[in-house]
């Protein structure tokens, strides 16, 4: 059989950078190369798009000097991956390779939050992951707990404030935040994952301080209030259509809440897989991460995040995450590894999920016919 061609995308323009360097380490070491021929390509901090046989490992060091410039596709009828070349008479555009099946391992804003989606779905090629609508409420801690309301889904009680009304009155913001109730809050950029930017504020003096962290990274921020005793506890989900879930798992922070440094610097949180939860409120949580999952329409994949309450097991949805991480200490393949599926075969699964979405685009027509 012809091998499919996959271009693996990481880096970005975001935050969560790095965090996308270490995804795609695990999931190059993971496609099949009896199977894919497998095209690197990486998006600097700058937004340059560079590509080469060892593009991640460049990427890692900082050192761009080998890599070519790469042009993406955005027509229909050029799917190609094109690369700019140096000649004597000036640069030159010349086809890479055509690509199957794209595969964003990109996290947040330009990446996971619609863009790059919309870019792929311009050239109507296939990728990996939800689409436009899906990727960019699934980004957007604001529209999506507003979407979760319509729903029927609980989550903890919120508000959305904009960077202009901290800058001009943040003691404004943070009476009206204090009238949802009593401290903690934590304070998250609206567009960010990987726990960047999220403050856990215990006095009005964190609470400044969490603000501004936030809106260093968004314009938009959001303020949780705090629950109780909860527990931390993740569920995968996997498919188009008709998504399919994980066993559920719980994460054991280190720290007072799972941030960045406990999920990817010193790796000491713990994860138990399967969690130690009632029947009852395993498969509760695992039907609204389904009923998530379908109402922001989401695709191929997403890693539900929810917090139970200790004493009453009481659910709350906390975020969805389009394109998870994808680490070797990553819960979303790890849960699925303990349902059964190995890494390859999710990786494998993915890229069958993305033809599969690509095969339902076909079949909708665009021109209006007589």
């Amino acid at each position: 059989m012809k091998k499919l061609r996959i271009a693996v995308l990481f880096g970005g323009r975001s935050g969560e950078h790095d965090v996308s360097l270490m995804s795609a380490r695990s999931v190059l070491a993971a496609l099949d190369l009896q199977r894919y021929e497998v095209i690197q390509i990486g998006i600097t901090l700058d937004g340059d798009w560079l590509t080469g046989d060892n593009a991640l490992a460049a990427f890692e060091k900082g050192d761009f000097k080998s890599l070519e410039r790469v042009v993406p596709p955005t027509e229909p009828d050029h799917q190609s991956v094109y690369v700019i070349r140096s000649t004597k008479m000036g640069d030159k555009l010349e086809t890479l390779a055509g690509v199957d099946v794209f595969f964003p391992v990109l996290h947040g804003p330009f990446g996971e939050d619609g863009t790059l989606q919309g870019l792929l779905e311009l050239a109507d090629v296939a990728y990996v992951g939800a689409g436009v609508a899906g990727s960019s409420v699934g980004m957007d801690k604001g529209i999506f707990k507003d979407v979760m309301r319509a729903n029927g889904i609980p989550i903890v009680e919120s508000l959305l404030v904009l960077r202009g009304e901290i800058e001009k009155d943040m003691n404004a913001v943070i009476a009206k935040a204090e009238a949802l109730g009593a401290y903690p809050f934590f304070t998250k950029p609206a567009n960010l994952g990987s726990s960047v930017g999220i403050s856990k504020c215990n006095s009005r003096s964190d609470f400044g301080e969490g603000l501004m962290e936030a809106a260093r990274y968004d314009r938009r921020v959001i303020i949780e209030r705090g629950v109780g005793h909860v527990r931390e506890i993740e569920v995968s989900v996997l498919g188009n259509e008709d998504p399919q879930t994980s066993v559920c798992g719980e994460v054991l922070p280190s720290r007072e809440f799972y941030s960045y440094e406990s999920k990817y610097v010193d790796g000491t949180s713990g994860l138990m897989i399967p969690a130690e939860l009632p029947a009852q409120v395993s498969d509760q949580i695992r039907a609204y991460a389904v009923s998530a999952y379908k109402a922001i329409d989401c695709a191929g994949m997403a890693r539900a995040d929810f917090f139970v309450e200790q004493d009453t097991n009481r659910i709350y949805l906390n975020e969805l995450n389009t394109i998870p991480g994808f680490t070797s200490i990553s819960m979303y393949p790890k849960l699925w590894q303990a349902s059964g599926m190995t890494y390859p075969q999710l990786v494998d699964r993915l890229i069958e999920l993305a033809l599969e979405r690509k095969a339902q685009r076909d079949h909708t027509e665009h021109r209006r016919t007589a």
